[in-house]
């Protein structure tokens, strides 16, 4: 993983004097760590419906109200009931002043109306209102300053304050870190809401990880292991001593397997059967490129690409459902997507066509999950150091790390976090969901 030699220079004043703006350095989870470190400004418009939850989840959390001239650690606005232009303008009166004492590493969240266009009971105004929150958010999230973040939760009318408290945690933690500008749709919960211990939410959850031996598959590991799960690691026999060490370090089982073998859903869940009787998370990591501009693409590169990032997925997905009894009650299903399969990338139309492709897939199977009582949704993360993105050529590499709002690289845990948050058993409401860990990315948003 290369070292983000500008962000480290530009905290010098000396440095910046010559120009040089200062890149935050983010406030990431560590154990132990509170919900928010300073305390956090409540508000509603629009009769919103869920200030009050937020208020207990808080006190709960130890989180004070911010006073007057407190710089709060978190401002969170309950618009879940406005529905006109005059409550759209109650919210810029609160979130001004707000948003200018807001900390460094701040969180800036607004829980939203739903309002559906194409629904007769639905007048225009309440359309607008409920649209122009996205691009109050977005906007917000590239203002913010000193590595704070701006994101939407877009609240359905069934889902009450249970079915919120994980996605509000994730939020206003530091294990959102790297995560802005998004828009988040919590909708009722998909089966019974677990809640579970917010300082281990994945205690006593089994947990499979492909492409876990190294990267972004093996923090995911570790994180989802330091949140409380037993971990099941997956990847080819080629990095078997790789695979090894991840799951000695985290306690788990190592699986040498080519997840795109015929028969590898069947070996995957025979195993699963053997030695755990059951699944609670999947995370689909494994993932390869094969780049080559699509004038000079050949069929071979094409298809091991899509056999890995989406083939491979589909299958496994197909073998859960078609089990009877191996899912757990609250099974949770991620797909690791991609930035290129939202934006594209020049040179890269296997891959971009694969990542959108999880997408898909996980819009499709979203309906047919719940009806099992699990969740699937995706990740799309940016720019993440990397061994990978340490090769690439230093010119490349910081435009990568600068075009997205936090102005820098996201690292594997980013992205290992908003799995963790996915995988808990208390976030039945968000499924068919595409969340990117990006910093907010300029493009393809």
């Amino acid at each position: 993983m290369s070292h983000d030699t500008l962000r480290d220079l530009s905290q010098n004043s000396l440095v910046r004097r010559l120009g040089v703006p200062r890149i935050p350095v983010l406030r990431r989870y560590a154990p132990g760590q509170p919900l928010l470190d300073a305390p956090a400004l409540v508000g509603a418009v629009g009769n919103g419906r869920l200030a009050d939850g937020v208020r207990a989840l808080l006190a709960e959390a130890g989180v004070p109200e911010a006073a007057e001239a407190e710089k709060p650690a978190a401002v969170v606005l309950d618009a879940t009931g406005a529905r006109t232009l005059d409550d759209l303008a109650a919210a810029q009166q609160f979130l001004t002043p707000a948003v200018r004492r807001l900390a460094p590493s701040g969180r800036l969240l607004i829980l939203g109306p739903v309002a559906d266009p194409g629904s007769e009971s639905t007048d225009a105004e309440a359309a607008a209102v409920a649209q122009a929150f996205e691009g109050l958010v977005r906007s917000a999230g590239k203002e913010v300053r000193a590595g704070a973040t701006a994101n939407l939760l877009v609240v359905a009318p069934d889902a009450g304050p249970e079915a919120l408290a994980s996605t509000l945690r994730f939020f206003l933690s530091a294990r959102s870190a790297f995560v802005s500008g998004q828009v988040v749709r919590v909708g009722a919960p998909v089966g019974p809401v677990e809640p579970g211990d917010p300082a281990r939410p994945l205690a006593g959850r089994i947990a499979v990880v492909t492409g876990a031996a190294r990267g972004i598959g093996e923090a995911i590991a570790h994180t989802l292991h330091r949140d409380g799960a037993t971990i099941v690691a997956v990847d080819v026999p080629a990095a078997g001593d790789a695979l090894a060490r991840v799951a000695n370090r985290t306690g788990g089982t190592a699986v040498q397997l080519d997840i795109t073998a015929a028969n590898a859903p069947a070996r995957l869940l025979a195993h699963l059967r053997e030695r755990h009787g059951r699944v609670d998370v999947v995370v689909h990591n494994a993932g390869i490129t094969r780049d080559k501009l699509l004038a000079n693409m050949d069929a071979d590169r094409w298809n091991a690409v899509l056999a890995v990032n989406l083939r491979s997925q589909l299958a496994i997905n197909d073998a859960l459902l078609a089990d009877a009894d191996l899912l757990g009650d609250s099974a949770r299903i991620v797909g690791i997507s991609s930035m290129s399969g939202i934006a594209g990338n020049r040179g890269q139309t296997n891959y971009a066509a694969s990542k959108a492709g999880v997408i898909g897939m996980v819009r499709a199977l979203a309906p047919r999950f719940a009806e099992r009582g699990a969740t699937i949704n995706a990740i799309a993360p940016g720019f993440i150091e990397t061994a990978m993105t340490a090769k690439m050529p230093l010119a490349t590499r910081e435009a990568g790390r600068r075009v997205n709002s936090l102005r820098q690289g996201g690292l594997p845990v980013d992205v290992a976090e908003a799995v963790g948050w996915l995988g808990q058993a208390a976030s039945a409401g968000v499924t068919g969901q595409v969340v990117r860990v990006d910093g907010q990315n300029m493009l393809g948003a």
